[in-house]
């Protein structure tokens, strides 16, 4: 059986903080960072790579599309 894995990449600079995709976020993989970005705004960053599954619930709720979600489908 195989077991997919999720990897999600966010454009920090066009974030705008809003921490929607970190309450979409069932598996805890993003989290409102303490920096900021070049417009002043704290941005998203990946903090538990390892639990992403992929679902993609973070995009989809993401109301500036800063978020992409990759699915890598591992044999085990």
């Amino acid at each position: 059986m195989s077991k997919i894995r999720g990897a999600i990449v966010v454009d920090t600079e066009r974030c705008k903080g809003c921490a929607l995709c970190v309450e979409a976020c069932s598996q805890d993989v993003i989290a409102l960072a303490k920096k900021v970005n070049v417009s002043g705004y704290p941005f998203v960053e990946v903090v538990n790579q390892d639990n992403c599954i992929g679902c993609a619930s973070c995009a989809i709720v993401c109301p500036d599309g800063c978020i992409t979600v990759y699915r890598k489908k591992m044999e085990g």
